[in-house]
């Protein structure tokens, strides 16, 4: 299949119709408003429902209803609109229903700026919103991995039944890149549970609970299907980690520049290694444990475009048997190979 030169969003879109998603509901907000736009000319065109809401509170509750469905739903924002989207995203994660939100994370806090972060990964990956509940999160560091990515949180989200949130910084949305398009997705797995809207239908959803040990147990059952994807959807990649004493940890943009980071130090002699999460939640602990235990390894180093916020669960999972040092830039700048070179060396 040929390859198309593409931007990140839009790329998230053709996924979302490869993976027969039906519905967008959304509200344009730099630099997540291509998605949208996207959403706008191909959702129509193939069949399915585009609609722009009123602002972002409509358009995470348009998601609840839908995602209540037999169809696939999903919206897309960035940093201020997903601070509005979250006491949805909680009501639609304890009614255990299946869609995908696509983040695209600008500088903070409050209006900030336009320009690339990382710092909604607390907000995202610890919940926002109220309650005890997660969501699964992907991280994509390449317009390939918008499309192929988009398309996995479907189907974790449907396996699941809970909300799955694509985590990408400003940078991967807005660059252009080939993309390769899989084959589109032949079946949407049933969904006996759905609001059907007929007669014989008699589903009820929603996420309240008025009955402590009721609600006590329907917390317990979503723990429960939290560990299960703990146990089997960690996703990862780890680059010339096997003799490595020192560990660069980076997600999204961040990671391509520490691939050139680590190649610079292996040409000076410094065996570094490379370890990029693509699940950010389930959180990939069991491979820093090993790293913990490994005796080659000296100490990990951790670069974010935040204050630093997954580096609290990578110390989390080293629990301190290792070093964690931490490089941040914030409000849009992103460091160069040689910065981050200089700081790694300046902490060992």
């Amino acid at each position: 299949m040929s390859k198309v030169l593409i931007k990140g969003n839009e790329a998230v879109v053709r996924g979302a119709l490869l993976a027969g998603c039906k519905n967008f509901f959304g509200y344009p907000i730099t630099p997540a408003s291509e998605i949208a736009e996207t959403a706008a000319y191909y959702f129509p065109l193939l069949g399915g429902t585009f609609l722009q809401a009123e602002s972002e509170l409509g358009a995470i509750n348009m998601v609840y209803g839908a995602a209540s469905s037999t169809s696939r739903c999903m919206t897309a924002s960035s940093s201020p609109g997903m601070s509005l989207k979250m006491e949805g995203i909680s009501y639609i994660a304890g009614a255990e229903l299946p869609c995908v939100i696509v983040d695209i994370m600008r500088g903070g806090p409050g209006l900030g700026n336009i320009a690339p972060e990382q710092a909604d990964y607390n907000q995202v990956v610890k919940g926002g919103g109220h309650g005890n509940y997660s969501l699964i999160t992907l991280a994509p560091n390449s317009a390939q991995e918008m499309c192929d990515l988009t398309m996995l949180a479907f189907e974790l989200s449907d396996k699941y039944r809970n909300p799955a949130v694509v985590l990408a910084d400003g940078i991967i949305g807005q660059m252009m890149e080939p993309v390769e398009f899989p084959e589109p997705v032949q079946r949407i797995p049933d969904r006996p549970w759905a609001l059907k809207g007929t007669a014989d239908s008699h589903n009820l959803i929603c996420s309240i609970q008025l009955e402590p040990d009721r609600l006590e147990e329907h917390n317990l059952a979503l723990q429960a299907k939290y560990k299960k994807l703990a146990e089997n959807e960690i996703r990862y990649e780890a680059i010339q980690c096997d003799d490595a004493e020192y560990i660069l940890i980076g997600y999204g943009i961040v990671s391509r520049i520490l691939h050139g980071v680590m190649e610079q130090l292996r040409a000076e002699g410094i065996k570094a290694g490379l370890f990029r999460p693509i699940t950010l939640f389930p959180f990939p602990t069991p491979q820093f444990e090993d790293f913990a235990k490994d005796k080659n390894v000296k100490s990990l180093f951790v670069s974010e475009l935040s204050a630093g916020q997954m580096v609290d669960d990578v110390r989390l999972a080293v629990n301190g048997r290792k070093p964690v040092n931490l490089h941040t830039r914030m409000g849009g700048n992103v460091p160069t190979v040689k910065e981050i070179v200089e700081k790694f060396k300046e902490s060992i």
